[in-house]
């Protein structure tokens, strides 16, 4: 098993935030952790990435335990790519190097900056290399984040809302590009993610997690619209369109009608007007 999470408990400010979480995940294998806003989804992340110590519980690592590792060992082990990175005046080839922090004992080494290079070229950044990453754009610096935990040369990465604030072109090249790292690497990956329909395309298995608790927890084909319901309180249907699950709301038996008749829902017209 790659990453095994049992029991978490976390709390602070004599408030409990998460109960009894857990789950287990296999190499190659992506976790989408999802639910609402404020439910402790990156405090979770943020545990398994040994930042936060839970109250009760336990993370291991290839059967390795997470909180009787050294920080050089945990940075080894797992790569996490925060919701909103600083960018620093620094060059994206600098930026990248700090990834091989862990590995490196006094100076990098040759090995070290042709890890970097490497990374870069294949996260189609080497033309930026030595670009400052505060003049990057948001899709180019995510990718510096990414590109940094990949020299890391984890066996589990962590991701914290890896499409934040990204438009749809960069979503989804964001999100290949994770699948892709996953599968070639063979690594473990866990991102949180609020969009759900881009969670089931590009991951593999769920946890919804709501009022603390893990609420479900499978793999996307178990999936029904009854738990996206109880997580959301909101209806919705779930089809299948060319082999991806798609998500959406169900409308009310009113609402439908009036979008049939193009009568507005508070008893108004739509009105089109001509542009050309």
């Amino acid at each position: 098993m790659m990453l095994s999470v049992k029991d978490i408990s976390i709390g602070y400010n004599g408030r409990m935030v998460l109960h009894d979480l857990g789950f287990t995940l296999e190499r190659g294998q992506t976790l989408a952790i999802l639910g609402p806003n404020g439910v402790g989804k990156t405090t979770l992340l943020r545990c398994i990435n040994g930042m936060l110590k839970p109250k009760t519980g336990a993370v291991l690592v290839e059967g390795a335990d997470l909180f009787g590792m050294r920080a050089g060992e945990i940075a080894r082990r797992l790569g996490y790519v925060a919701q909103r990175s600083e960018a620093g005046r620094m060059t994206a080839f600098d930026a990248v190097l700090l990834g091989r922090k862990p590995h490196i004992h006094w100076n990098a080494s040759v090995a070290d900056l042709k890890k970097v290079s490497a990374a870069l070229d294949q996260l189609d950044l080497g033309h930026l290399a030595l670009r400052y990453i505060d003049e990057m754009s948001g899709g180019e610096l995510q990718k510096v984040c990414i590109a940094r935990a990949m020299v890391q040369e984890p066996s589990v990465l962590l991701l914290d809302e890896p499409t934040s604030s990204l438009d749809l072109k960069n979503q989804l090249e964001i999100l290949r590009l994770i699948r892709h790292v996953v599968h070639e690497h063979k690594l473990a990956a866990v991102m949180t993610m609020h969009d759900l329909n881009m969670a089931f395309r590009f991951s593999d298995a769920f946890i919804f997690i709501k009022d603390g608790r893990v609420l479900h927890y499978g793999r996307n084909e178990d999936l029904t619209p009854d738990m996206i319901h109880e997580v959301y309180e909101v209806p919705v249907e779930i089809i299948q369109h060319r082999g991806q699950m798609v998500v959406f709301p169900r409308l009310e038996r009113k609402q439908e009608q009036e979008a049939l008749t193009g009568r507005h829902a508070h008893g108004g017209d739509f009105h089109t007007h001509n542009t050309e």
